[in-house]
């Protein structure tokens, strides 16, 4: 409690004094005056919306626990399945989306895989036996072409409700929210093709996962239109959604001829540059990278990364709006939503390399 007399005891002045310093350091956090972090406290009318939650944000970020009267009862419990916390995206995801739920009253249950750990079908009966009103998925098996969709029809048959994030099942009876990856595809390649590279290459996740099926689809038909590339599975690797991953799909591409490579994930870029560096070559110099999720602090990498941004904000948004409205009894649209992505340049890309002299065919990609 940070607020006076409330409990009835006697109120020293050394008592006072911390109260007051507490206040001060609450208005000073919010951007408000103690007046009002007081009525606030008090539950006292006469304050903004605005000033209200500023205050609380204040408490909480502070670390004082909030009055009795201002701790918010919960609409409900809401699950949040989301794969291992390595991949710097996923925690990005979980976090707009548990704030989102915040925000509307409900309290989020994170699930977070790893391997050899808690399976999704584990976390969903551990779910169900909270009773929660809801579940995200975050791509989870929904997004693997080669699992049964049978777990999540069962979930809709009991009359819970779902959305899906990056990985549209077709015949579940849910919303879904995805980026668009054939306008990342083709930012990349635009982006690449512009800098003249003519030799570029798709290092990209398991060809089971819808993601990298669209990649991949996207990749074949851009470099066919604008390089003439007919045969491109020469360009393609498909490996595993890690550094070490990106490290032996781009040390493959390198070492047959491409000077650019865009990547299924940041983590497997960052692969890539060491690739680059264990063959010799300079990044961007010699050749160029480009990731894909814009997650957070790849700006700070060496060299800050070009990427094409996923819209996480946006997406987890529109997820969460979904699924409140799905638990409110108002059915959301079963068509997938595609929020667009957006390229971002920094230092890992730039200019071709010239062909030296012994080059015959400049403009030609590597074949095999």
């Amino acid at each position: 409690m940070l607020s006076c007399g409330d409990e009835g005891g006697l109120v020293t002045p050394t008592t006072l004094r911390t109260v007051r310093t507490r206040l001060t350091d609450l208005a000073e956090q919010a951007g408000v005056s103690t007046a009002t972090v007081s009525r606030v406290l008090n539950g006292k009318p006469g304050v903004s919306a605005q000033a209200r939650q500023a205050v609380l944000t204040a408490l909480d970020m502070l670390g004082y626990e909030r009055p009795e009267k201002l701790r918010m009862r919960s609409a409900g419990l809401v699950g949040l399945v989301v794969p291992e916390l390595t991949n710097p995206v996923f925690p990005a995801f979980a976090q707009v989306i548990e704030t989102m739920l915040s925000d509307r009253g409900y309290t989020p249950l994170l699930c977070t895989q790893s391997p050899g750990g808690t399976t999704e079908d584990q976390y969903v009966e551990l779910l169900m036996d909270h009773g929660v009103d809801g579940i995200v998925f975050v791509s989870g098996l929904h997004a693997d072409t080669s699992a049964s969709k049978d777990r999540y029809h069962r979930l809709r048959g009991r009359g819970v409700p779902l959305v899906l994030v990056n990985g549209y099942a077709e015949g579940v009876d849910a919303p879904a929210v995805s980026t668009d990856d054939t306008a990342a595809m083709d930012q990349a390649i635009r982006h690449l093709h512009s800098l003249g590279h003519r030799a570029i290459g798709l290092a990209v996740g398991p060809t089971r996962f819808v993601p990298s099926q669209r990649k991949r689809d996207a990749f074949t038909a851009l470099i066919g239109k604008h390089l003439g590339v007919a045969d491109a599975d020469a360009h393609v690797v498909s490996t595993l959604f890690t550094v070490e991953g990106g490290h032996a799909a781009a040390t493959e591409l390198f070492r047959s001829g491409h000077s650019a490579v865009v990547c299924g994930s940041d983590l497997m870029a960052l692969g890539a540059v060491r690739a680059a560096r264990a063959l010799g070559l300079r990044v961007p110099e010699d050749v160029s990278v480009v990731g894909f999720d814009d997650s957070p602090l790849i700006a700070f990498t060496d060299p800050p990364l070009t990427t094409v941004r996923q819209p996480v904000s946006a997406m987890g948004h529109a997820a969460v709006s979904a699924l409140v409205a799905e638990m409110s009894g108002t059915p959301a649209p079963r068509a997938e939503l595609l929020f667009h992505p957006e390229l971002v340049v920094r230092r890992s890309t730039g200019s071709a390399p010239v062909p030296s002299p012994a080059h015959t065919s400049q403009d030609a990609a590597p074949t095999h």
